[in-house]
């Protein structure tokens, strides 16, 4: 099958998604997590994992690997799928966000633009200003066993800006 019969092209009418990784870098009980610099357009000032787009060169694996390093100068292990969102935030596109667990033997982590890094107890974490979502995932995430399937979630908005969140039951 050549390029021109992958139907990229077929845009018209169709649900286009952006997509992203987003990780979540694990050492001991801790969970590196950060927290968004003032001045970023996304999530300002809000605690998240590490992650962002995904090049067009790029698997989401390769992607998650890569933005774990430019963001962390963390080498990671055992870099794992946990789920899968669907976002639908009321724009004509969307995004596709690919959510990975990864090890790290070790915390010493790099200063960046992104925002500044912090290792938290994964049972403290419900006590920062987390990005919407997390309250809802990171507790799933931090407790899926290694064999287990990713969650596939639908994020959308209601009326009043109010997040609605699914997750597919299997």
């Amino acid at each position: 099958m050549g390029a021109q019969e992958q139907g990229a092209d077929a845009t018209q009418g169709r649900w286009l998604v952006i997509p992203r990784t987003l990780c979540f870098v694990l050492n001991g009980g801790d969970v590196l997590l950060m927290k968004r610099a003032a001045h970023k357009r996304v999530f300002p000032n809000r605690y998240n994992g590490v992650g962002g787009h995904i090049e067009n060169d790029e698997d989401p694996l390769t992607s998650a690997r890569r933005e774990i390093l430019e963001e962390t100068g963390l080498t990671v292990r055992d870099v794992r799928l946990r789920a899968v969102y669907n976002i639908h935030a009321g724009a004509s596109t969307g995004i596709m966000l690919f959510v990975f667990t990864a090890y790290s033997d070790s915390r010493d982590v790099i200063a960046g633009e992104e925002g500044t890094l912090h290792w938290i107890p994964g049972e403290r974490v419900s006590d920062y200003d987390l990005v919407d979502d997390l309250p809802i995932i990171l507790p799933r995430v931090l407790a899926m066993h290694d064999t287990d399937p990713p969650l596939f979630v639908h994020v959308s908005y209601d009326a009043h800006d109010i997040m609605l969140f699914r997750i597919a039951e299997a």
